[in-house]
């Protein structure tokens, strides 16, 4: 039997209490961290890189979708959510196999949550990138469902030429949630893929758009982004501090909170950076 390390999240320490005492009922359950809040969450799952992560939804400051956004593709686990959200929202999990369990939690669908995290992790050992593609297009599909407003990230609201706009100076365009952003490349920090989408981290948020990192390489200044990963680009202007990881790997910290993963493949970018 494959011991899973579980990590859990939620604002209310009662109900966190309560869930830590219904998984440590499971033979197969280990909770390696309790977390009240979604910044402490992503710093355990970086920290900790476990297999099952228990989310709380509804949480101030960062939501369990947030914090979902905000997780790069290498550090994914599986992830269950905890929550009294609305039906639609629960049709999405259900329509991208991503499993939750109601609040009051109820034993028999904890049970069935760990059983289903075990046998994806015997089928798809390590696979932490479908793990992110999944959640990412539930999230899509429930934000889809807002009503749809404008906002102009930008200097100014006009229909820009993308034949004849300078690539430093074109804004991309995000219909994320029920906003449509343009944001100036400079203050896109980095961009983490999930199948047909990208999550793109600018100005404290997270947007997600529809396309390929491929599709999204085409429309980046190649000077000032950079892949680092397979399913990963930063801005280079955002890179804080790099700390060297095992086996040729780094860790870039861009701003405060956000700590990004550079795979062997792709350390030479960091190298260059360096040096310069």
């Amino acid at each position: 039997m494959t011991i899973l390390k579980t990590i859990i999240v939620d604002d209310e320490p009662l109900a966190l209490k309560l869930l830590a005492a219904k998984l440590n009922k499971l033979p197969n359950i280990e909770i390696v961290a309790q977390c009240s809040n979604g910044r402490e969450a992503i710093a355990a799952v970086i920290e900790l890189t476990p297999d099952l992560l228990f989310l709380d939804i509804q949480m101030p400051g960062l939501s369990g979708l947030d914090v979902v956004k905000q997780l790069q593709n290498d550090t994914m686990p599986l992830v269950v959510f905890a929550t009294a959200y609305e039906q639609y929202a629960l049709e999405a999990f259900d329509a991208y196999a991503v499993d939750y369990v109601l609040k009051p939690i109820d034993d028999e669908r904890i049970q069935r949550a760990v059983a289903r995290a075990q046998e994806r992790l015997s089928i798809r050992p390590g696979d932490r990138i479908e793990n992110k593609t999944e959640v990412i297009g539930a999230i899509a599909q429930i934000e889809q469902k807002q009503e749809k407003t404008i906002t102009w990230m930008a200097n100014d609201s006009s229909h820009q030429d993308t034949q004849h706009t300078d690539i430093k100076n074109r804004k991309i365009v995000i219909k994320d949630r029920d906003e449509i952003h343009l944001l100036k490349q400079k203050d896109i920090q980095w961009i983490d893929a999930a199948g047909d989408y990208v999550c793109v981290h600018a100005l404290g948020e997270t947007h997600v758009k529809r396309c390929t990192l491929k599709e999204m390489l085409i429309e980046l200044d190649e000077t000032l982004f950079k892949r680092v990963h397979r399913s990963t680009i930063v801005n280079l202007d955002f890179i804080d501090k790099v700390i060297p990881h095992t086996k040729g790997e780094f860790f870039l910290m861009i701003g405060e909170h956000d700590k990004i993963k550079v795979s062997r493949n792709y350390k030479e970018v960091v190298k260059t950076f360096l040096a310069n």
